[in-house]
């Protein structure tokens, strides 16, 4: 059972699966022209239609299969999902010749969707057109002085349409407005932690049967979870970690005494010299990720003949990921992940993905059920590609030492700090950019290392990190004296969107 979000192109799609999963409820996103045996897959109780940026008045917008008007569930309409309800059932609509974005007050709210509003309360809006003429029987349930058909509800209240994005931090309100859907349609709050453990031990068993797997082990909490997983599920498998000789300082150790101690049947593959030598005179961050993707395929591929035969070839591959790489109607592919879009498309293997629907975050509590410690569970995330894709440029074993040296710098004085919990992800960059400097009196041309933290949940949605200006001047000056190599450092405060975390 779930909510389906039909997605026609909004930036903001992948949070309101996010703000669906905060309140306990199975969310999945489709494409907006999913036929409708696609979304019956998902047992359906409720549709949201998301926003985009196109227009109802265009001859190509994408609209929904009409067939899911016949499915007789709740449906949510945001922004120009609101549009496609007042068009489907032959409501009016113009374009405003003005695109209203930003905050905007809320106010003459009423009807279940806004039980408990304030009198007036804050919304964010992205549109250019407006509700002309309600369809038959519907009325207006919100305004705001400049648009006066802000929401909108359906004689029976089971569709809903709303002019503004309840899904961002912007609309204050915007959560209690999504738990009044849930509520006054009567879906259940049922997705916590322990259920999602007993689905997933039940669809691995089904898919996996009596196979073998084959475990791409990075050391991060994703791949660890799997591993605890498959171990659960009573799956016969082994955990390969490859060392790409892209990994952190002392990452390897790590890696391999953490879930040595847990039992975990890790087998190390020293490949870094084959990483190295495929990304030589390679710039373009996405046939990085491609050539590292097809990499870990070779090397599993020759695990697989060593110690095989096995079936299918696990992956800790999480819900943002398949997102940025896959987009829906109307939306680009952010980038590709060596988990979705960087492996061939012939593989020996079937692919085993069983937290591909999850957040980083649930991840994190299905890994406390499973017993792993808080010193991998809750780890920074960290890219399959490694630093790769943190040195902008070609990659050379010269520039992952210097990467190497500043980046545990940083790390280090975050823990020593205790700033390391109060930041989702931290990082730093290698630029190909050189600037002049002064040490020892002399001229001196280092390289250019850029510095980011973020702060989040899940990773579709970050802020960038505010710490403490004397803490990053400590942190350049060490980085400076320890790393000779690099001249000057900055400290990166863009959010994402419109950024991403990575810098390729």
């Amino acid at each position: 059972m779930s909510i389906v979000i039909l997605d026609f192109g909004s930036q903001y799609t992948p949070l309101i699966a996010r703000r669906l999963r905060e309140l306990r409820v199975y969310s999945v996103v489709l494409p907006g022209t999913s036929p409708v045996e696609e979304i019956c897959t998902q047992e359906p109780q409720a549709l949201i239609f998301s926003g985009g940026p196109a227009s109802v008045f265009d001859s190509d917008a994408p609209l929904p299969d009409p067939r899911v008007y016949d499915l007789d569930i709740p449906i949510l309409g945001i922004c120009y999902g609101m549009y496609l309800l007042a068009q489907h059932f032959e409501g009016q609509m113009k374009q405003i010749g003005r695109r209203e974005y930003g905050k905007a007050l809320l106010t003459h709210c009423e009807g279940p969707l806004f039980a408990g509003f304030p009198g007036e309360t804050q919304v964010w809006m992205s549109h250019s057109g407006t509700v002309t003429a309600l369809p038959s029987g519907w009325r207006v349930v919100a305004a705001t002085k400049e648009n006066p058909v802000a929401a909108i509800e359906c004689p029976d209240a089971r569709y809903f349409g709303v002019q503004f994005h309840p899904e961002v931090v912007h609309t204050v309100e915007g959560r209690l407005m999504l738990e009044n859907f849930l509520q006054a349609m009567k879906i259940p709050r049922d997705w916590v932690p322990e259920h999602t453990l007993e689905l997933l031990v039940r669809e691995v068993k089904e898919k996996v049967g009596s196979g073998r797997v084959l475990l791409a082990l990075s050391g991060g909490v994703d791949s660890s979870t799997l591993a605890l997983l498959l171990a659960h599920a009573g799956i016969e498998h082994i955990a390969v970690f490859v060392d790409h000789g892209l990994l952190r300082q002392g990452e390897r150790a790590e890696v391999e005494q953490a879930l040595h101690a847990l039992g975990v049947n890790v087998i190390t593959v020293d490949a870094a010299g084959q990483f190295i030598q495929a990304l030589q005179d390679v710039w373009d961050p996405e046939e990085k990720r491609k050539i590292i993707g097809q990499e870990f395929i070779t090397v599993l591929e020759e695990k697989a003949r060593e110690y095989g035969p096995f079936q299918f070839l696990a992956q800790g591959t999480l819900y943002p990921d398949v997102i940025e790489s896959a987009g829906g109607a109307g939306t680009a592919s952010i980038k590709s992940h060596h988990n979705v879009g960087g492996l061939p498309k012939e593989l020996v293997f079937k692919l085993l993905e069983p937290l591909r629907f999850l957040f980083k975050d649930e991840v994190r509590e299905l890994a406390r059920l499973l017993g792993l410690p808080d010193a991998i569970r809750l780890r920074h995330p960290f890219p399959g590609p490694g630093l790769a894709i943190r040195i902008l440029g070609e990659v050379t074993q010269e520039k992952l030492e210097v990467l190497r040296q500043a980046d545990a710098i940083f790390i280090e004085a975050l823990r020593m700090t205790n700033l390391y919990q109060d930041v989702w992800q931290a990082l730093a960059v290698l630029t190909p950019w050189h600037s002049v400097g002064v040490m020892g009196d002399e001229r001196h041309y280092g390289y250019v290392l850029a510095l980011r933290a973020v702060t989040g949940v899940d990773g579709m949605t970050a802020d960038w990190a505010r710490l403490p200006a004397e803490f990053l001047d400590k942190v350049a000056r060490k980085i400076t004296c320890q790393v000779p190599e690099v001249g000057r450092v900055v400290y990166d405060i863009t959010s994402k969107p419109p950024a991403t975390i990575e810098w390729e």
